[in-house]
């Protein structure tokens, strides 16, 4: 993913989320992905799919049981 095409998916995301601190960030050595950052803290990754000229992108957020907060039972 080009500089450009970076830029414009995390002003859509930023929207999207109502989330200013929120930046995507190109990866070294990988054009076909781009990291999501929360503040400093790595969330994600968007992933391009370009079939036949045909664009979308693939937002992959892994979230760990462990990071979840407790909840009483009900």
């Amino acid at each position: 993913m080009d500089a450009n095409e970076v830029a414009r998916l995390q002003d859509y995301l930023r929207t999207k989320f109502a989330l200013p601190s929120l930046t995507v960030r190109e990866r070294p050595n990988k054009d076909d992905s781009a990291e999501v950052y929360l503040g400093e803290e790595f969330i994600g990754v968007i992933f391009k799919d370009d079939e036949e000229g045909d664009v979308s992108y693939d937002f992959n957020m892994a979230i760990l049981e462990i990071d979840l907060p407790e909840r009483p039972a009900s």
